[in-house]
């Protein structure tokens, strides 16, 4: 991979771990701190790093003796030509693999990267919840947003309606005007039951987000949305390598794959095991513990004929490993263009907001002027009908434009973000 350039524009403002109170909003920050305790989805995937954690310690073991103890106790009833009596057994075995070419310890190394690779995992989950619920919280607000301007639209367009029924009634006014204006009302109000729908199934998505019921969640949303804070500082490129979860991920994935192939190629290797055990056996317990019996075996065990099985199963764990390395590629370039992404849509929504707020003051100029010439008979009604829905669309547009423009912010936070605390011990804590 070609050494990256630094990226296309970047600021002066250092984004704290917890990027979200750049917002300086909070009630976004008390639904975060809610969701990180209470989501379901971030808690089934932290159980999934304990699982992970449980498979590394498990494995780990067999670098150790495994140590069994049996015990035997029976009785047998006086037989003619036969001592009757008690027969008493107890013994101590030890079993232990000599892990002479390390074909074990690099079973352990892979679980301990797969670990890693799992708590790097619910970091990268607890990123993008953060990120879920300001997009959805935002969202909120705007379509609360939305919701108040249809209503002050839908004002405007009855008072026109009852004007041009008066006029009409002067006979300076065509019935079809009185329709067309009728349509422009109620297209409005079917704008505002589609609002409506929007702030109550934005509602129970927040609900679901921070692990609480539809019905028993009720957040008002604010009354605008916040001001984008300064452009952040991007950093290197190799930087960000090393911060984001889901590159660490993939790395730790990849480093387990190569401990996968090194225990393959080590399993063509001899093994060498040890058997140590102590045994102890008597007729009566008085005298159970006065003679003891020890044996201690090794065993050697080398391939011989296995007719490829073991080499084909280093030709799988590379291939594996190679898949893995190129996925890290794939998710070091992913990150990149993210950034990118981000950086350069975020130049380019403020020049569409500032010519879409050109726009709407055009239009409102034109709209008053047509206005004016309709007045005074140098116009028809049609022209003032759509120069009215149009700078109505503008106003719209406008909201769902500056939506945009916060949610740009938010996916750039998060292509930056690195880690943040949840509260909960990374591995070896």
């Amino acid at each position: 991979m070609e050494q990256p350039e630094n990226f296309s524009y970047s600021g002066s403002e250092v984004v704290s771990e917890e990027w979200w109170k750049e917002f300086n909003d909070p009630k976004l920050n008390t639904l975060i701190d809610s969701a990180l305790a209470n989501n379901l989805n971030l808690a089934t995937t932290w159980e999934q790093f304990q699982e992970a954690k449980a498979i590394r310690k498990r494995q780990s073991t067999f670098l150790l003796p495994d140590i069994e103890a049996q015990s035997r106790a029976a009785m047998s009833r006086p037989e003619p030509d036969f001592a009757g009596g008690e027969n008493v057994q107890l013994g101590v075995s030890a079993a232990y693999e000599l892990d002479l070419w390390g074909r074990i310890r690099a079973s352990v190394q892979a679980e301990d990267f797969r670990m890693q690779a799992s708590y790097f995992d619910y970091k990268a989950a607890a990123i993008s919840l953060s990120a879920e619920i300001a997009s959805t919280w935002y969202e909120l607000v705007t379509a609360t947003e939305q919701l108040e301007l249809v209503e002050e639209q839908i004002k405007t367009n009855e008072d026109i309606m009852k004007l041009i029924r008066a006029r009409f009634g002067a006979g300076t006014i065509r019935a079809v005007d009185i329709l067309r204006q009728e349509q422009l009302l109620k297209a409005t109000q079917d704008l505002r039951i589609i609002y409506e729908t929007d702030v109550a199934t934005l509602q129970n998505q927040l609900a679901i987000l921070v692990g609480k019921p539809p019905q028993n969640f009720s957040e008002t949303a604010l009354d605008s949305l916040p001001q984008i804070p300064q452009l952040p500082e991007t950093g290197l490129p190799l930087e960000l390598v090393r911060n984001r979860p889901d590159v660490q991920r993939q790395y730790a994935l990849l480093m387990a794959a190569d401990r996968d192939m090194a225990e393959a190629v080590r399993n063509k290797f001899p093994r060498l095991s040890l058997n140590l055990t102590a045994q102890v056996r008597s007729n009566n317990f008085q005298n159970l513990f006065n003679e003891w019996a020890y044996t201690l075996a090794g065993n050697l065990v080398a391939p011989l004929i296995y007719w490829g099985r073991l080499r084909a199963e280093v030709d799988r764990t590379e291939a594996v490993k190679n898949q893995q390395l190129y996925q890290y590629g794939q998710s070091v370039l992913t990150a990149f263009q993210e950034v990118e992404d981000a950086l350069i849509r975020e130049q380019k929504q403020k020049q569409r907001i500032e010519i879409l707020a050109e726009r709407l003051k055009l239009a409102q100029k034109t709209n008053k002027q047509l206005q004016i010439e309709f007045i005074n008979g140098l116009s028809e009604y049609l022209d003032v009908l759509l120069s009215l829905d149009q700078q109505q669309q503008l106003q719209r547009n406008m909201l769902q434009r500056k939506r945009e423009k916060v949610q740009i912010r938010i996916d750039l936070y998060r292509a930056l973000a690195g880690g943040f605390d949840t509260g909960r011990s990374p591995p070896g804590e």
